[in-house]
């Protein structure tokens, strides 16, 4: 295990990485008061995800793991923070709003160009660099690898989207970043479980990591899971897992996982 003050990176044995890179809660002392009391709590984290995929270590996988807050800085937004979803509310390289739309800095206190800047050099690029080594290392022993990108968002939230989402969201760049063998194989056990809903590349298309590393030509296949929080755990304060509902959607997820890197290895069998 690789352990530095922006990140965790467990290496695994398979050509599978999880990477979950909203899993972060802390905001540097140096930094907190500039936020709004209420940024404090980083309600819009991707809460336990840890806990939900603790079976991929025993499946072999990697995991990569940030330390800080989505608040501080958001690890799957380009580098030149172009929107990621053009025409609809988007959240900045550096956030400034709660997902519900309300600032998150106090008044005059938003980072500038230059804190922007040297946040990215400080946590997006080690995180993005180990990332990218991981996938490498992985490649160079299997021939392939599946990157799958774990996410989770409260249900509703007005600011972003319209309505109540789907329980599970696929997103592969709108098939650009996977190959369809493997889309087809996820949703194809998500059909079989008549108690969620699930959409392919909807809303949520995946984010910067999925677009950027997912090259399928390249034997690199990419995907993003972005799954409704009322699943697992209270969407509100104080955010708790809840073992019951985790146990069932975990099982449903874990055969996700091994449905997509079961259908990944098996263009590459020799």
């Amino acid at each position: 295990m690789h352990i530095d003050t922006t990140h965790t990176l467990r290496p695994g044995s398979i050509a599978l990485l999880v990477s979950m890179p909203h899993i972060g809660t802390r905001i540097p002392a140096e930094l907190r008061a500039s936020y709004v009391p209420r940024a404090l709590q980083v309600e819009d984290t991707d809460w336990h995800l840890d806990q939900l995929y603790d079976f991929v270590g025993e499946l072999g996988a990697s995991v990569l793991m940030p330390a800080v807050s989505r608040y501080v800085i958001d690890l799957n937004r380009p580098p030149d923070d172009a929107p990621m979803y053009p025409g609809a509310a988007n959240t900045e390289l550096c956030p400034t709003r709660f997902f519900t739309g309300e600032p998150l800095y106090l008044t005059g206190q938003e980072p500038a160009a230059q804190e922007r800047e040297r946040r990215k050099q400080a946590y997006w690029v080690p995180y993005h660099a180990a990332l990218e080594a991981e996938l490498a290392r992985l490649k160079s022993l299997h021939g392939f690898v599946l990157l799958w990108d774990a996410h989770s968002i409260r249900s509703e939230l007005p600011w972003l989207f319209d309505g109540r989402l789907p329980d599970l969201n696929i997103g592969t760049a709108s098939g650009a970043s996977a190959h369809a063998d493997i889309v087809a194989a996820i949703a194809q056990v998500c059909a079989a479980d008549a108690g969620v809903s699930t959409a392919v590349n909807g809303r949520f298309k995946g984010g910067y990591i999925t677009r950027h590393y997912g090259h399928p030509e390249r034997g690199v296949h990419a995907v993003q899971l972005e799954m409704c929080q009322c699943l697992y755990m209270q969407e509100v304060a104080p955010f708790a897992y809840d073992e019951v509902l985790a146990e069932r959607i975990q099982a449903l997820v874990k055969r996700m996982v091994e449905a997509a890197f079961a259908a990944c290895k098996k263009r590459y069998a020799r």
